[in-house]
Parts: C-alpha cells; structure tokens; sequence
C-alpha cells in the first residue's frame, strides 16, 4: 500500500514538473521574441478588422492586446496574423501563433479532441440568419428549400443541418471558404440567406452596399460562446489569458475604467481594488507576471464595457446591444471569479 502511495505521489511530482515546464514555455517565448502573435479573422468588423493602414481593431484584437498589457505594460506589443476558419486551429497547434483571438466558438468536441484549451468567453453569441427584406421572409421558419451561404470549417455547417432537419425542411448550402467569399455570395444572389453568428451577421451587414435592405431573423439556433484558445497543457499561459480577460470585467464591475484607473489605484482603501490594481499584495507573481499587470490591462485596453462600446456597441456600425453581455449584476450572463 505504501509503494502505491509512493508511486502515485512520484507520478504526481512528475506530472506537476512536467506541466510547470510547459506552462513556461509559452510565456518565456512571448518574453524573449518581445511581443504576442494572435491569430485573427480575416476581417470582421468589431471583432478583428484591420483598416487601410493595416491597423487592427475589434473586441478579439483588445483581448490579444490585454494579454500584452498584463505581460508587457504594453499593449501594442502584440502582431496579428489573419486567418479562415479552416486554417485557425491549425496555426495554433503548430506554434505559428500562440493565441487564437478568432470569434472561435468553445464546443466540447474542439475542447476535448484538438489538443486545445479554451479560456474566458469575451463573447456569449448565437447563430442566425440574414436575408434581404425583398424576400418577404420575417422567421427563419420561413426558410424551407432556401439556398444558405455559410463559411467552411464552423460551427455554423452542423448547426444549420441540425436546424433544418429538425424542423423537417430542406436547404441547399453553398460553402466556401472565406467568411468574406460567403457574403460575397449572398451579396450577388448566389443564395437567399446567409448564416453565422449573430454578431457576425450585424458586422457583415454593415459592409454590404445598402445595410438597411437586410434583416436579420428573431432566431437564434445555436449557443456561441466566443473566447481565446491556447494550446493544452501550457496552464500558466492559459491562466494568463483567461485573467487578462477576467480583470477587465472585474474593472467594470466595480466602476474602475481607463479614464480613472490611474486615480483610483492611488486612492481607494477598497482591499478587492487595492488588490486587483497591484496596490496591496503581489499577485502578479503566480501568474509570473509584474504586480502591476492588472492594473496595465485596465489603463492600456480598458473594463469589458469600455471594449464592447468601442468595437460593437450602439454607437458602432455594426450596433450591438449589449443584450446578454451585460453584467452579472445588470441581468447579462458576464461574470468572473474575484482576484483574491
């Protein structure tokens, strides 16, 4: 009984060692190249969109530069690499990048057999439907024998089956490659309909000729938990990510924003602030990070509000209510462990 012990105790040291030199190895890289790689879309306004100048926007852009804040007290040390769903996984597996920041929807399936790990959602969404007001359709229950454009290597493709053959009605997919190729279909007619995330679809929509001629359906078919993916294993690394994430919407839970985080550090007598903003103890050093990392994310990317009215919020174009994205304590589903 004691040499079991023994050898369970062994494997577990051995394991524990084994998972401390990898969760390091990720940060260390990060460190000595100086700067995050996150894989993004190729485009999609509000969530990874780069303008003529090259220059990245969107809520996945703001959680690969809160990674480098926490990292760096930098956020602009982070580079993008734009990439098609089919391609993503792939590039993260690999070690081309060491973040997916890609609108990835967390399923059991890519959880369980990718050799990936999922961190915080930054985005509860759900599939539906855009049509043209033209087609006189007002539910997606309308949609029996439509023609659906959709994107190759999502979530969407089995969802959309699943959806039609629940409701016993057909469909012809059209499915190309590229989210961008799927709404160039839609826009010249090669389908009636076009399916993604909701938030995808009000992004879309916004760069279509005449937004205000497509509607999209009340349904919403699917759940769509978006959020970073990291490689399994690296635990140290996803911590980080998955907090960078968590901090921000801890910030917006107790009204600390980019504007006042500053003040606030220097003089609130809050002990959960004092210790989120690194003012009382070190809790930077479990993740190997400075003591002031949190309180980086915050002044250099902003709490989860700011980062959502900046990129989809009301007075974006793409003009997403915050609907389920609110806060725990405002009726939405938002919510994150406490830093203590």
């Amino acid at each position: 009984m004691k040499s079991n012990v023994g050898k369970l105790l062994s494997t577990a040291a051995i394991a524990a060692t084994i998972s401390a030199g990898a969760a390091a190895s990720t940060l260390e890289d990060v460190k000595a190249k100086g700067f995050v790689q996150c894989g993004v879309s190729l485009g999609v306004p509000g969530f990874s969109n780069a303008d003529s100048n090259g220059n990245w926007s969107g809520i996945d852009v703001d959680a690969c530069r809160a990674t480098a804040a926490a990292i760096f007290g930098d956020a602009q040390k982070a580079k993008f690499t734009p990439l098609s769903a089919k391609e993503r996984f792939t590039a993260l597996q690999s070690g081309e990048i060491d973040v997916l920041t890609r609108n990835t929807t967390w399923t059991y399936t890519r959880d369980a057999s990718l050799g990936l790990d999922f961190t915080a959602v930054n985005f509860y969404d759900g599939q539906g439907f855009m049509a043209r007001k033209a087609l006189g359709v007002t539910s997606a229950l309308d949609l029996d024998g439509a023609t659906v454009c959709t994107e190759q290597g999502t979530t969407t493709e089995l969802n959309m089956a699943d959806f039609f053959r629940k409701h016993k009605m057909s469909y012809v997919p059209v499915v190309v490659q590229k989210a961008d190729e799927a709404l160039a279909a839609y826009a010249s007619g090669r389908c009636d309909v076009f399916t993604t995330d909701k938030s995808g679809l009000a992004a879309h929509r916004s760069k279509l000729a005449d937004p205000a001629a497509h509607i999209i359906l009340e349904e919403t078919i699917s759940k769509e938990p978006l959020g970073p993916v990291v490689r399994h294993g690296d635990n140290q690394w996803k911590d980080i990510v998955t907090w960078a994430m968590f901090v921000q919407v801890n910030a917006e839970e107790m009204n600390i924003t980019s504007k006042n985080v500053a003040k606030i550090k220097k003089e609130s007598n809050d002990p959960g602030i004092k210790r989120l903003l690194g003012a009382e103890g070190d809790m930077g050093a479990q993740l190997g990070l400075s003591a002031d990392w949190a309180y980086n994310v915050i002044a250099e990317v902003g709490n989860y509000g700011e980062v959502f009215e900046r990129n989809v919020g009301p007075s974006t174009p793409v003009g997403l209510p915050r609907g389920i994205n609110k806060l725990w304590t405002d009726g939405g589903v938002m919510y994150a462990p406490p830093v203590r």
